[in-house]
């Protein structure tokens, strides 16, 4: 029983085998399912959505550092803030922040046209001198409201 030519022709099939297509597909979704949350897991921020937040008083023993439009960090513990030089800035925030066991709060405050890396340094160094929770004080937004002449 000899095969002609014919007949060894027709049986040969020229579709695309896809399942290696399939396969490639697969183990690249499940990496992008496992690395995508792990490149979403870093440093996460809520931006503040309130036009006009409300005004908190400023309690006793608040500590607050401020950063003026020339970069200088000036710290606030009460009667008023004072100038404090870039390498005196982490010892006085460890020790104001040791012996603390309540809160480790620090409210910080920043001229708008000041570059983000001197914010970035300044809780940098809150962080290593044990600060757990970093607030920004902003100022309210103003918008005029005209009145009815009725009311």
């Amino acid at each position: 029983m000899a095969l002609s030519a014919t007949s060894a022709r027709a049986a040969v099939k020229a579709d695309i085998n896809v399942t290696p297509l399939i396969d490639v597909m697969l183990v690249l979704l499940i990496i992008f399912m496992i690395v995508t949350p792990l490149i979403a897991a870093g440093f996460q921020a809520t931006i503040p959505r309130s036009a006009n937040p409300e005004n908190r008083p400023e309690g006793q023993d608040e500590v607050k550092l401020g950063i003026d439009k020339d970069g200088k960090f000036w710290l606030d513990l009460g009667p008023g803030p004072r100038q404090i030089p870039d390498d005196q800035l982490p010892g006085r925030l460890q020790a104001i922040y040791e012996n603390r066991t309540k809160d480790k709060v620090l409210f910080l405050k920043a001229d708008q046209n000041l570059e983000f890396g001197r914010v970035q340094q300044a809780i940098e160094i809150a962080k290593e001198a044990g600060v757990r929770v970093v607030g920004a004080i902003t100022e309210q937004k103003q918008t005029l409201t005209k009145k009815k002449e009725g009311s």
